[in-house]
């Protein structure tokens, strides 16, 4: 496989709410708050679904990345329950190789509740569960040294057992990308990526909030003729305004496509990645892939879910 994915195993559940619902539940508008097993059963009984799908921030891109026709695998930890059968079974559709094999765990498999409001934004309430224990005997060294690229996503940083999965992927990768999955997450463990930043990782996705929380920074020029030193690709997404992609020098731009019917903005930096490293891994320059990142997100979010 040239690409593998490494991250949270979650079927999504898509469900249109008000920003009065957001209030009432103190949520956050456009974050993702974990949540325990009770408070999950309390969602559920309460909200209307529109759409249940495999997802995790890294198997949307994944998915995206198989949709554009390379050869693609993805580790992440489920239950051998009922969920954990339909999430399997939906990756192989979608010609994914799923490199886990599932077993009887203590936690049922993961679950995110995904509350779209009248603008469109998305906000996550996610139970974890069986996917937060990933650990380091779950990820098989030989898969990952098979592979040109591994990607990771922050949200593996919340567990000290998938912590240390990451760790030994990161050893045993021959590129490594990151994507620094919300700006919550970066302030939860900011030192730590800091250092992954600057330090492990050969590409980087973030949005404008997330790679401004992380430098503690309120311009972005500034963050940029930073990245300009490090010697590797940082691309980062602005929403209306576009994207950049920043390697040594040279900064390339991209703007926000026009005129869309946005109905849903969940998986558009997923859908972002796919489309980049898409042509990244077919050797094309960086105009090129910010390009197709740009069409992939403009397709997705005029669609409910993460799936094109």
């Amino acid at each position: 496989m040239k690409i593998i994915g490494v991250g949270n195993a979650i079927i999504d559940v898509l469900c249109k709410v008000d920003d009065e619902f957001l209030n009432q539940h103190q949520l956050t508008k456009g974050s993702m708050k974990l949540i325990n097993e009770r408070e999950l059963k309390k969602f559920l009984d309460i909200v209307k679904i529109k759409k249940k799908v495999a997802g995790g921030s890294v198997a949307n891109s994944i998915v995206g990345l198989s949709n554009l026709g390379n050869k693609v695998s993805f580790i992440g930890k489920i239950n051998d329950d009922e969920l954990g059968d339909s999430y399997e079974k939906d990756l192989i559709n979608q010609k994914v190789k799923f490199c886990y094999k599932k077993k009887k765990e203590i936690l049922p498999t993961g679950t995110c509740i995904v509350l779209i409001t009248p603008d469109n934004e998305r906000t996550m309430c996610t139970f974890l569960g069986a996917s937060a224990t990933i650990c380091e005997k779950d990820i098989d060294k030989e898969t990952i040294l098979k592979s040109d690229l591994s990607i990771f996503e922050g949200y593996l940083w919340d567990s000290e057992d998938s912590k240390l999965a990451f760790k030994k992927i990161i050893r045993n990768s021959k590129k490594k990308v990151m994507s620094l999955s919300d700006k919550f997450c970066v302030k939860r463990h900011r030192n730590d990526f800091i250092d992954l930043f600057k330090n492990h990782m050969d590409i980087i996705f973030a949005n404008e909030d997330e790679i401004l929380t992380l430098f503690e920074e309120k311009d972005l020029k500034k963050i940029v003729n930073f990245c300009k030193t490090l010697g590797k690709i940082i691309v980062i997404t602005r929403s209306c305004k576009g994207s950049l992609v920043v390697l040594d020098q040279n900064v390339e731009e991209c703007n926000a496509r026009k005129n869309l019917k946005i109905v849903d903005l969940t998986g558009a930096g997923d859908l972002f990645l796919a489309g980049f490293l898409s042509n990244f891994i077919r050797k094309k320059n960086l105009k090129e892939c910010l390009n197709l990142a740009t069409t992939m997100a403009s397709k997705i979010i005029q669609k409910i879910g993460a799936r094109l």
